[in-house]
């Protein structure tokens, strides 16, 4: 008699195991399930076996070939697409031409299948249903017959209110041929559901076989976790690839076990795995092929597939870990977890109980994860970044994760706080927001939505309103396909450090706050927020010194929500302004680099037609802006800020004016003419605010086109540097490219680097008289070597210190950097 062994199943309930194996594929005790079905169908006689295959079914051939080194035939019949149990074997009738077998080839048995063949054959029946009597037989189909085995009735999955029997279908059949009749072709079909009703229904005779043998539907992970179990537990009766060193501890060949490790069994470790010293191996743990434990790490009931790498001190309790995953030094991986094949988790990360890590996805070092993650593309060991949480649209960022993140922020502050919010024009911010808002009103905070707004809008409506926060939500610069959600604090600028914190608290616990229906909080939508913003910003202007330059100026607002803002400021400035790309456009939320470009080139193009003394570019989000002279030339940004730095002073002599610390030295020398003092402060956006809104400065900015006007608002603010600089040139005296003319040059560079060299002195004193086009000069003991692009000032011949200074650059990679320009400098010397 042939067999059919059906293995087209994906095996949806145990992803991520397979969501990139079929669920024959799938390893238990070290085999590939089918292996096993295959072990057992020659043990009992069926050595002709037919393969039924759908999904990923090149893995399934690839294994086990022709069935030659499994000492069986095997042919394979492909589904094009999922045809069901019955669609499936009807595809394969051409070579099924007397009774047949069939079973499941994702199963886990030890059912005497001989003994099965010679019922069918002594009851004459047209199908034979082997049954096993189950527990809990909720998930299975029930099947009861007569004392003759003769079927009476099918009932599939039922309630407890339906169970009539213990006695479940556990998918192995015996059937005749002339099934076949009752079978479509090519359209999904199903044995329990579809063809079975029919024959009951036609009188046929359909026995039921009761099994004394073990069977288990291996269907979900739990049940995975159990079989392996009952394997070590000698319930089921199959082979187990190794030896046994000790009572059922089973060892493969190559493995190898210091002697300091520990092992209680049972346990099974496979061919050439290895456990250092120290390690502590307790009972039902499965180690594969090739995998290897580390020092003083730890398992209990956990199985390891093949290649994956347990790290030191790694703690792994009721876990699965994948085909090559690596989990790393000190990890903790909870009961339920689950890690792909090719996953990889960080140094000290924590993985909550049921946690599941889909294939090639990583967990950073020091995360602690409690939700699966499946769309994600890494489990991050903190949830805010430089520009407050994101990640790709639906992915990292779902409508899930931000009424999670909007119940983590709302329990940080007291019930009945109020938050402003906002969203640029695109869908998924839009998407993104309503979810925030919900978890915001549902953990009883109040939220004032301005809809499509501006960041600087969000954050002048913050401190008007007394909020206590608020959010802002929009497409990451230069990426349209990943979101960003920044947080403000009362006073408008980004939250710090420790707030971030306490919220990722909060969220990582999952220990949000609830409130009751009185207390859910109100959603309001703010009706004049951007008329008050207009009102306060050009409350601080000189109009009138405007109103009269009526400086000429081409806006360029990149679809951004500027567009909805600028017209009512421009009708109180009285200036000629020709705006361009003026309007809401949802499907271009941000630009790229090169998108950007090409704005700016536009806009010099038209400053240069119109006769404009000043064009400006407006980015998406209003906060940065790119500038234009009135000889339509593009200003760099290090260039820009120095001569907004200029234009402050000049009209505030004394003020303070505020940078980071990468921006250019040249800074102080603008400042210094009119008695200006600067404030450097760390990189991030929030630091700067904080240090302008606290020293009170008239002007802070940045090298990438943000600026600060105190005047108005301690935050970047496009529409503000806007009216600023329609401001400084009102005067009428310079334009902006004549004032350029009067700057000095940005290329100053300020980063210290230790040079290579042994005997620097000497080197140093040579330079000058050995570069070509160098200069020497002492300046208060200082000896100060010049190149065309480098300067080096040497305190004292042997300091180990050398400072490099050179194209008006932030050193950020430093190696690189210094490489480069010490490189230039051993040229010169040789």
């Amino acid at each position: 008699m042939k067999a059919v062994i059906m293995a087209g199943g994906a095996g949806t309930r145990l992803r991520p195991l397979t969501s990139n194996q079929p669920k024959p594929m799938v390893p238990l005790a070290n085999r590939p399930l089918m292996e096993h079905i295959v072990l057992l169908c020659k043990q009992h006689g069926f050595e002709d076996l037919v393969v039924t295959v759908q999904f990923l079914a090149s893995l399934v051939r690839q294994y086990f070939g022709n069935g030659e080194d499994f000492g069986v035939q095997l042919t394979y019949a492909t589904e094009e697409s999922p045809l069901g149990t019955a669609g499936s074997v009807k595809n394969a009738e051409s070579a099924l031409g007397e009774p047949f077998l069939v079973v499941s080839g994702d199963a886990l048995t030890d059912i005497d299948l001989e003994r099965v063949a010679a019922f069918h054959t002594e009851k004459k029946a047209l199908v034979t249903v082997v049954l096993s009597r189950q527990p809990n037989p909720l998930e299975y189909g029930i099947v009861i017959a007569d004392r003759t085995g003769r079927i009476e009735r099918f009932l599939e999955k039922p309630g407890w209110g339906q169970v009539f029997s213990d006695t479940v279908n556990t998918g192995i059949y015996v059937l005749d041929p002339e099934i076949f009749s009752h079978i479509p072709e090519d359209q999904p079909f199903d044995f329990s559901r579809d063809l079975f009703p029919i024959l009951m229904e036609k009188g046929a005779p359909m026995f039921g076989y009761v099994a004394d043998g073990y069977w288990t539907d291996v269907g979900t992970i739990d049940a995975y976790m159990q079989a392996h179990h009952d394997v070590l537990d000698g319930k089921v009766k199959i082979e187990i690839p190794g030896f046994e060193i000790a009572d059922r501890v089973w060892v493969g060949d190559g493995a190898i076990i210091d002697p300091d490790a520990r092992i209680e069994g049972p346990a099974l470790l496979g061919e050439h795995a290895k456990v250092e010293a120290g390690a502590h191996l307790r009972e039902y743990t499965v180690l594969g092929n090739n995998a290897v434990v580390k020092e003083g790490a730890f398992l209990q009931r956990s199985v390891v597939h093949d290649n994956a790498y347990v790290g030191p001190g790694a703690n792994l309790r009721g876990t699965l870990i994948g085909r090559n995953a690596d989990v790393r030094r000190n990890a903790r991986l909870e009961e339920g977890v689950v890690v792909g094949d090719e996953g990889f988790v960080g140094v000290d990360a924590v993985l909550q109980p049921n946690v599941k890590v889909y294939p090639f996805k990583t967990v950073e070092a020091g995360a602690v994860i409690a939700r699966s993650i499946v769309w994600e593309s890494r489990g991050a060991r903190t949830l805010f970044g430089a520009q407050g949480v994101g990640g790709l649209i639906n992915v990292d960022i779902t409508p899930d994760l931000a009424v999670r993140l909007a119940m983590a922020y709302a329990t940080t502050l007291k019930r009945g706080s109020t938050v402003v919010t906002s969203r640029d024009a695109s869908r998924a911010a839009r998407t993104i927001k309503r979810a925030f808002i919900a978890g915001l009103n549902g953990a009883g905070v109040h939220v004032h939505d301005l809809e499509v707004a501006p960041v600087p809008v969000t954050r002048y409506h913050l401190r008007s309103a007394r909020a206590t926060g608020g959010v802002t939500v929009a497409t990451a610069p230069g990426d349209p396909q990943s979101i960003e959600l920044r947080f403000l604090g009362p006073d408008g600028t980004e939250i710090d450090e420790s707030v971030q914190r306490s919220i990722e608290r909060v969220y990582y616990r999952e220990d949000y706050r609830r409130a009751f229906p009185d207390e859910i909080g109100e959603l309001r939508f703010p009706p004049r927020a951007l008329e008050f913003y207009q009102a306060g910003l050009v409350s601080t202007l000189d109009l009138a010194r405007i109103h009269t330059a009526r400086v000429k100026t081409v806006v360029d607002c990149a679809f951004g929500a500027t567009a909805i803002v600028l017209p009512g400021i421009l009708g109180r400035l009285g200036s000629d302004v020709l705006t361009v790309n003026s309007y809401l456009d949802e499907t271009r939320p941000t630009l790229s680099d090169e998108q950007t470009k090409a704005h700016v080139d536009q806009l010099t193009a038209l400053v240069k037609a119109s006769r404009a003394r000043l064009g400006i570019f407006m980015d998406p989000l209003g906060e940065r802006v790119s500038l234009v002279d009135e000889t339509g030339d593009a200003i760099p940004q290090d260039e820009a800020l120095l001569l907004l730095t200029y234009l402050s002073c000049r009209a505030n002599p004394g003020g303070t004016v505020v940078v980071p610390i990468s921006a250019t030295s040249a800074v102080e020398l603008v400042a210094n003419e009119f008695d200006s003092p600067v404030l450097r402060t760390k990189l991030s956006a929030g630091s700067l605010m904080a240090a302008t809104s606290e020293s009170g400065a008239i002007f802070g900015g940045t090298e990438d086109g943000a600026y600060i006007f105190g005047a108005f608002s301690p935050a970047f603010d496009a529409l503000n540097t806007f009216c600023r600089v329609l401001e400084f040139l009102a005067d009428g005296t310079d334009g902006l490219a004549s004032l350029r003319s009067k700057l000095p040059s940005a290329h100053v560079l300020h980063r210290t680097v230790r040079t290579p060299w042994e005997k620097k002195g000497s080197v140093m004193r040579h330079v000058a008289t050995t570069a070509r086009g160098d200069r020497t000069q002492d300046t208060e003991g200082l000896k100060v070597f010049h190149g065309e692009d480098w300067a080096l000032v040497v305190p004292d011949p042997e300091d180990p210190i050398t400072h490099v200074w050179a194209e008006g650059r932030s050193l950020d990679a430093s190696e690189r950097w210094a490489a480069r320009y010490i490189g230039l400098i051993e040229q010169a010397i040789e």
